[in-house]
């Protein structure tokens, strides 16, 4: 059973067909990223625009790469929410539209939803299951808990078998990824903030600067991130008056000051805050519920620091922690057409009436 899943909730647009739920055909992502880096942000109105420009070229690629046609297709599923309400109607619009001269079923989809069930897709494929009856607990334990964070999204969810959702916490301000961007631009490094600031920080100190951890310790599952970015913008203000921010990241020999500070420092230092909050509140939750597995998925997921931590933590109270590869961690259409396999196996169908939303839970599906 193939299905086409489309992607438009943010700044990629994105199209994949799926097999079945498990074997990934094609998975085609056009990215918007040279277009934003000039503004230090993703502009809503131009990310509309270049999803109009690029859809029906990406939906074409994803087919022919895939070797199908629209004739070889069960259902075609699109994200509708949460995401850029702009953004989202472009995807909606041409998924509605193929639906209709194709006669055949659409599937709405979250897009939190399409992240959590992406370490289940990568792990059918890196453990040789896509030929076998799928069995869940063979893939991934369930149920297990998955932390999902990217520039839009921070939450921690505990997943059962039949893709029912508990959410134990999200962020109350910014999302992780959001404030990576926003602390890459207070050090003028540049957009998007996540590698830059990860690269970074493997040349500095994380332990130069004590940069606040909001929340660590309020005995529940919620995240916040807001008091980190404002820690580090008026840190590096501060710094930047009393002319001890060295920018190129080489000090000099000759000057004895203690309070010179680098870039990789404060880059160092921030992310060894957001990480442990991250780690800490996972290794919480895993503890609380029992579960004994946690996946790591969303563009934060890609971070290096955060996965090493994480597997390094959860090995200590006898977890394992699964993450996709990097082409399944950045928004894409396989994990939409994935998880839309499973809401098609549930009985779940949508009319053309189907509309994007900004927001959206995940347990109100």
């Amino acid at each position: 059973m193939k299905i086409l899943g489309i992607d438009t909730s943010c700044d990629e647009t994105a199209a994949a067909v799926v097999a079945d739920g498990r074997e990934i055909l094609s998975n085609v992502v056009a990215s918007q990223i040279d277009v934003h880096q000039e503004y230090g942000g993703i502009v809503p109105e131009l990310a509309s625009r270049k999803h109009i420009e690029a859809i029906n070229y990406i939906v074409h690629r994803s087919l022919t790469e895939a070797d199908v046609t629209f004739k070889d297709l069960e259902a075609i599923a699109v994200t509708n929410r949460p995401g850029l309400i702009g953004a989202l109607l472009v995807g909606v619009a041409a998924a509605k539209s193929l639906a209709y001269c194709h006669n055949l079923p659409l599937l709405g989809i979250n897009h939190i939803e399409g992240h959590i069930y992406a370490p289940f897709l990568a792990q059918l494929a890196s453990q040789n299951l896509l030929s076998k009856p799928m069995v869940y607990d063979d893939v991934l334990p369930f149920p297990h808990i998955c932390l999902t964070v990217s520039g839009g999204h921070t939450l921690l969810v505990e997943v059962h078998k039949g893709w029912q959702y508990k959410v134990l916490g999200s962020t109350q301000d910014d999302a992780a990824g959001e404030v990576y961007d926003k602390v890459a631009k207070y050090l003028g490094l540049g957009f998007p903030g996540g590698k830059i600031i990860d690269d970074l920080a493997q040349k500095g100190d994380p332990l130069r600067i004590k940069f606040p951890r909001p929340m660590r310790n309020s005995g529940d599952y919620q995240f916040s991130f807001s008091g980190i970015k404002t820690s580090v913008r008026y840190f590096v203000e501060k710094a930047q008056r009393a002319g001890v921010l060295v920018e190129n990241g080489q000090k000099d020999v000759e000057n004895t000051n203690p309070d010179m500070v680098t870039i990789e420092d404060i880059a160092a230092s921030f992310q060894a805050a957001v990480v442990d909050i991250l780690v800490y509140k996972s290794l919480h939750a895993a503890k609380s519920t029992g579960a004994s597995a946690i996946t790591l998925t969303g563009g934060v997921a890609a971070n290096s620091e955060l996965r090493a931590s994480l597997k390094t933590a959860a090995a200590e109270v006898g977890a394992e922690v699964y993450y996709p590869p990097m082409s399944l961690c950045t928004d894409n259409g396989a994990m939409i057409a994935g998880i839309a396999y499973q809401k098609y196996q549930q009985g779940l169908r949508d009319g053309l009436s189907l509309n994007a939303a900004a927001n959206g839970s995940i347990v109100d599906v």
